[in-house]
């Protein structure tokens, strides 16, 4: 289950300095790398799995390009570009799925309530934007059968470049400074109206027959400080959960998803030199949650998903 950031566009925890002038600029990259392999049903691991040779396995690099211009100190317009490699493979078998390409890209308008520099060391920012359905939703790959057999089918929601519908991302960043301590805390919620994308699953129940396009979610809270008898480094710790819900906030919530969370503990380091800076993350999970779908709930069953036991999150950017 993939959330709905990237590095490049997660801050660890705000400040004065990070602020963009008026007419300025700043470029982000960010990767996302994580193997999903441990499977649940609710709250309950299916270790099973592993030892029957049976569980799925997916391997997701996802990059992050970011470009955001200032068009005020309070005011910033943001375009995000996702790019993804991902592989999928069942078991010890030799079939594995792959897809690789552009994911759905995004704009985003955000704007602080306060303007920076702030005298009380604290600030928080909303954003509102739109996701543009630029990522396959239906690609297909050809893999080998053990047999020898080669076939070509859609690959599995969770490997998919992008979701096929037009979203409504929204975002809210707040800080606090207390002294050397920064708190920090975000949120984002992207909305996704459409119901069903069209693209067809291959999967035996006719209720989970298409794909859904479903909303997804994060928060993050945590703390933020310098390295003792360093001027460039800093460390965080916090928390975050980021997840599919069971049922969208707009529209229908047919079709096959995956609705459930996953809940870590993120700690990090960051890199200040001029006008560039380094981060570095590794959220570990704490607590995975596999919830019934729509459709679960309709024939009275219950999917699994398979679950990440951490994911690390590189992030760069430069300001000009």
């Amino acid at each position: 289950m993939i959330g709905v950031q990237c590095a490049g566009s997660e801050g660890s925890g705000s400040h004065d300095s990070g602020f963009l002038d008026s007419g300025r600029w700043q470029i982000s990259f960010g990767l996302r790398k994580q193997r999903s392999h441990r499977h649940f049903v609710g709250t309950e691991e299916q270790k099973q799995r592993a030892i029957e040779g049976t569980e799925v396995v997916n391997n997701i690099y996802l990059y992050d390009v970011a470009l955001t211009y200032a068009v005020t100190r309070r005011f910033n317009l943001t375009v995000a570009a996702p790019f993804q490699h991902a592989t999928r493979q069942r078991g010890t078998s030799t079939q594995v799925f792959h897809s690789s390409g552009i994911g759905d890209i995004s704009v985003m308008g955000r704007l602080w309530l306060f303007k920076p520099p702030s005298e009380s060391g604290q600030n928080i920012s909303f954003g509102i934007g739109l996701k543009l359905p630029t990522g396959n939703p239906g690609l297909k790959d050809t893999t080998t059968l053990a047999n020898g057999t080669r076939v070509t089918s859609v690959v599995d929601q969770s490997i998919q470049l992008g979701d096929g519908g037009w979203g409504v991302p929204l975002d809210v960043q707040a800080y606090k400074r207390i002294k050397k301590t920064t708190i920090y805390a975000s949120g984002s919620y992207l909305l996704n109206p459409r119901d069903t994308n069209g693209v067809q699953t291959g999967r035996s129940r006719p209720s989970e027959a298409i794909m859904s396009v479903s909303d997804q979610y994060l928060a993050r809270v945590g703390i933020a400080r310098p390295v003792p008898y360093t001027r460039r480094f800093a460390l965080t710790i916090g928390w975050r959960i980021e997840g599919v819900p069971v049922r969208d906030l707009i529209g229908k919530s047919n079709g096959f998803r995956r609705p459930g969370y996953a809940m870590s503990v993120e700690s990090g380091v960051q890199y200040f030199r001029g006008r560039d800076t380094w981060s570095l993350a590794v959220p570990v999970a704490v607590r995975r949650n596999r919830k019934r779908s729509v459709s679960d709930i309709l024939v009275g069953g219950a999917g699994d998903a398979a679950f990440a036991d951490y994911f690390i999150t590189l992030g760069y950017s430069h300001r000009f």
